[in-house]
């Protein structure tokens, strides 16, 4: 199925039979991707006494009770909710789910930081290198090098790479309104609580950005190649600063 899309003046055409799916899934289990601590998610029969409401133990239905955390489960995108004392429920932030976006693959810079561990670091200078002349409205990044198994990950204490603040906010001042990453979070895992990058990003508290998003945990096949895309951003209609959510980038038609 051939689109053709006309967008600020530019004309280009996408496949949309051919989604590539960036998500992560949120599911029990042990194959289970998580960060920050968070207890395992947990799938189970809703129960009424003796009554198990699954269909292997005799219900006409499953009827399941589900308990995760947006944030430290599977894909997820995120408001400017995330740190201002409002919510802001990401749910209800988007008012259109394509995008011109650009995948990046970056290895991270490695650098000492001041409590002596070794940090892994996407620096300004990186990204300025890599993002084309034409800014996407999202810059989807991949960081290197290629993992296999983050559906399965457990990120937690492990000290991952995250993205300098001056590097957010250098993405701000360009245009990009959704910036989505294959880690934990934009900011360092034990950073005081400062969380620089998330600030720069949606310039926050000085401005309320109600139009931009961070997504996070999401994966990037290895075949699929940097370059333009059109991004298709899902994300569900949930009353919170975070929700589950789908990326699927459709790639550029000569």
């Amino acid at each position: 199925m051939i689109a053709r899309i006309e967008h600020k003046g530019r004309h280009f055409s996408v496949d949309l039979s051919k989604p590539i799916d960036l998500s992560l899934p949120v599911q029990d289990g042990d194959e289970q991707v998580r960060a920050w601590w968070v207890d395992p998610v947990t799938m189970e029969p809703v129960r009424n006494g003796d009554v198990s409401y699954a269909v292997k133990d005799g219900a006409p239905v499953n009827f399941r009770n589900i308990r995760f955390n947006p944030h430290g489960h599977g894909t997820h995108t995120e408001s400017v909710g995330h740190i201002a004392p409002e919510i802001h429920p990401v749910g209800r932030l988007l008012k259109r789910y394509f995008y011109t976006a650009q995948l990046v693959s970056l290895l991270p810079e490695t650098r000492r930081a001041p409590d002596a561990k070794e940090d892994h670091v996407i620096t300004l200078e990186q990204l300025r290198n890599v993002v084309g002349e034409r800014p996407p409205e999202a810059l989807v990044l991949r960081t290197l090098p290629h993992r296999t198994h983050d559906e399965r990950r457990d990120w937690s204490g492990t000290n991952p790479c995250y993205l300098q603040s001056t590097a957010c906010a250098w993405l701000r001042s360009i245009g990009v309104k959704h910036l989505l990453l294959d880690l934990p979070s934009v900011d360092r895992e034990e950073d005081g609580g400062v969380l620089a990058a998330h600030h720069a990003f949606w310039d926050h508290p000085n401005t309320l950005d109600l139009d931009r998003t961070i997504t996070e945990l999401l994966h990037v096949p290895r075949s699929v190649h940097d370059g333009e895309y059109l991004l298709e951003l899902q994300v569900a209609n949930f009353g919170n600063d975070a929700a589950p959510s789908r990326p699927v980038l459709y790639a550029l038609l000569p």
